[in-house]
């Protein structure tokens, strides 16, 4: 008989209409940007607190979960890069600040009795583990929250590459999108009232569309891996329920059939 972590947090279950889980073990990418909140930059912590409280409701419907955030709310190194600095010096400094938001989210997730590992592809051993892939997958077969931090650990290769990278190296079943969005639009909804909203695409669909959903090496990744990518609404309450059961509003990248 297996016995449980210690380790496994709060165990209260939310409400799901007794919708089963359609992924049992998924990587979460979520934006720096997400971060922000109402603000224009930083780390907003009331915001913070609500993704880490999605979280802890996914994990306790059992999903084994671990985490890629961005770094775009404090340093974009693209951007920087254009104004003109280095870029493999532009995209090191975006690395770290991807472990500052890793950091803020393991705290949240800890403040509300859930167990978490943040692992570093950049050896930083005084703040967080390195990563090491057996390493990590003990931590999720352990039942804790396991959050990449600094990419890939190279220049040139952004956040979605290294979200794609890891849901490939941990087995994942889904790499799950979390956006401002309910799923993938032909444009900026935002911007284009008309941009039409797409509830199923496949990988090449997406590439030949040019439709920015990731960046094309993680497109491919995830295709050459057979990992679906779902799209939905971070800021919506219960997204990532939601974007586990299919119950919630989303976009599947896939060529699987439905």
């Amino acid at each position: 008989m297996s016995q449980t972590s210690a380790e496994d947090g709060d165990k209260s279950a939310p409400k799901t209409g007794g919708a089963p889980l359609r992924y049992r073990r998924v990587l979460l990418k979520i934006s720096g940007e997400a971060l922000m909140g109402p603000g224009q930059y930083g780390i907003d912590n009331d915001t913070v607190k609500r993704i880490a409280g999605e979280v802890r409701d996914a994990k306790a419907l059992g999903a084994e979960i671990c985490l890629v955030i961005g770094g775009g709310n404090i340093f974009r190194g693209v951007s920087q890069a254009a104004q003109g600095m280095e870029r493999a010096s532009a995209d090191y400094m975006g690395m770290l600040a991807t472990v500052m938001n890793a950091l803020a989210v393991q705290n949240a997730l800890e403040s509300i009795g859930v167990y978490t590992r943040v692992l570093s592809a950049i050896e930083m051993t005084a703040i967080c583990e390195t990563y090491i892939r057996r390493r990590a997958l003990r931590h999720m077969e352990k039942g804790r929250i396991v959050i990449f931090a600094a990419g890939t650990g190279n220049p040139f290769f952004t956040t979605d590459t290294a979200a794609a990278l890891r849901a490939a190296e941990m087995g994942c079943d889904a790499l799950l999108k979390g956006t401002q969005v309910d799923g993938v639009y032909s444009a900026d909804p935002k911007l284009d009232p008309k941009a039409e909203r797409f509830e199923r695409l496949s990988y090449h669909e997406v590439l030949m569309r040019d439709l920015k959903v990731m960046d094309q090496a993680a497109i491919s990744l995830t295709r050459e891996s057979g990992i679906p990518i779902v799209v939905f609404p971070i800021g919506e309450k219960g997204g990532v329920v939601g974007a586990l059961t299919g119950q919630g509003a989303s976009t599947v990248i896939t060529d699987e059939k439905p």
